[in-house]
């Protein structure tokens, strides 16, 4: 199975995807998931908005949309992530785009392997797991150089 990524009209974010794969896989299998097929597809905000629109319902920017096709333990999906929210996003929290795009890639695998944002308890334990996903890349880029 695979982790595929691609760009819709937007520049690539510049990522390390075999190393985001190894840390995507890593993160999943804490949570005893497999990785099926996840497709990240990195977007303009307007992209962003008319598949909110379309298929949610939505009519608002949201930096990710997570379509969640999982079958028992087997995280499979397609994850759109708007690049300029993402850009806003880090501009508004002081951050580098390099983490906020990131945190925002695992943030999707957080949600395939169940993880909710719904309430005000919810988004603070999945920061939480965000920030701890955060640190083992950081971890296993360390390990790397090694």
């Amino acid at each position: 199975m695979a982790i595929s990524y691609f760009a819709e009209n937007v520049k690539m974010p510049p990522i390390k995807r075999r190393e985001i794969t190894r840390w995507i896989k890593r993160i999943a299998a804490g949570y005893d998931k497999k990785i099926g097929e996840i497709n990240y597809i990195f977007c303009s905000d307007d992209k962003i908005l008319s598949v909110n629109r379309e298929y949610l319902q939505h009519d608002y920017y949201t930096d990710i949309i997570t379509f969640d096709y999982c079958e028992n333990n087997k995280l499979s999906g397609d994850l759109f992530i708007s690049v300029d929210t993402v850009q806003s996003n880090a501009d508004q929290y002081g951050t580098e785009y390099n983490e906020e795009i990131h945190r925002i890639i695992i943030h999707g695998i957080l949600h395939l392997c169940g993880q909710n944002d719904k309430s005000p308890e919810e988004r603070e334990t999945m920061t939480q797991k965000e920030n701890t996903a955060l640190a083992l890349l950081s971890q296993l880029r360390k390990d790397d150089d090694i």
